[in-house]
């Protein structure tokens, strides 16, 4: 309780370290902030080319398919990948000032999150004009946010504070979230998924997030409760864990930076 009174001391703190990073993300490049929507774009059409004419899915407007699941996607990559240096890249603050040293990976993953919503505007746009939208379904979209959020900040909580002591964790989170995209239904339905393996598949927390992104706009249905619950109790599970493993490792920051 003490951490989360802190946390809420002080928020002005988080508000400024996003306004920052947001600000400072594309300083310096002609297009600035436009970079926010065009490397999804890029990404989008690049995968789309490959899944909808080399390798063909068969999957109806595999555009729409692809382009809902990759947003939520970049924003969980981002978050890890680059949550593993939040800690390091202050270094300074961390030494010098006294502040809840979690300040730092919530401030980075509401950065990728507004980023994200900066993102879904263009989503609902395109899925606005391609197939329409379900505007009674669109308020399931606020929880599975949540959802996603609480799980990206657990996850960097733990790879943020193992970072400080393993610096090679960020190497290895490279290939690691490389590796996770491909086993998450991303590119692909998980009626792909063969059934011998359908069970562990779900075990991936970004597999029921990604269903229920797909469930509210590209199948234009509620989604299952159960995938609901299954993807809260995931992300709760990682939140907790953050939080302890961030807890019992903070104690010796200012030491090993």
């Amino acid at each position: 309780m003490k951490t989360l009174r802190d946390i809420y001391t002080y928020r002005e703190m988080i508000r400024m370290l996003v306004r920052r990073e947001l600000r400072g993300r594309y300083k310096g490049s002609v297009l600035g902030f436009l970079w926010t929507f065009i490397n999804p774009l890029l990404q989008l059409a690049v995968y789309t080319m490959v899944f909808s004419v080399v390798i063909r899915m068969g999957i109806e407007k595999y555009y729409l398919f692809l382009f809902v699941a990759l947003i939520p996607w970049l924003f969980m990559a981002t978050s890890v990948s680059g949550g593993a240096t939040c800690i390091t890249n202050q270094s300074g603050m961390v030494t010098k000032i006294y502040f809840p040293r979690q300040i730092l990976p919530i401030a980075h993953v509401t950065t990728c999150f507004f980023n994200m919503l900066f993102c879904f505007v263009i989503v609902l746009l395109v899925f606005g004009l391609s197939i329409g939208l379900e505007p009674l379904l669109l308020p399931y979209l606020i929880p599975v946010m949540l959802i996603e959020y609480v799980l990206a900040l657990g996850l960097c909580l733990i790879v943020s504070a193992v970072t400080v002591y393993f610096r090679d964790m960020e190497h290895i989170l490279a290939i690691a979230v490389m590796a996770w995209q491909f086993l998450s239904p991303v590119m692909y339905s998980t009626d792909m998924v063969p059934d011998e393996m359908r069970t562990l598949f779900m075990l991936n927390p970004m597999t029921p997030v990604i269903i229920a992104y797909r469930d509210i706009l590209y199948y234009k249905k509620t989604p299952e409760m159960d995938t609901m619950l299954l993807s809260l109790l995931m992300g709760l599970a990682f939140l907790a864990i953050g939080c302890l493993v961030f807890d019992r490792l903070q104690k010796h920051f200012a030491e090993e930076l």
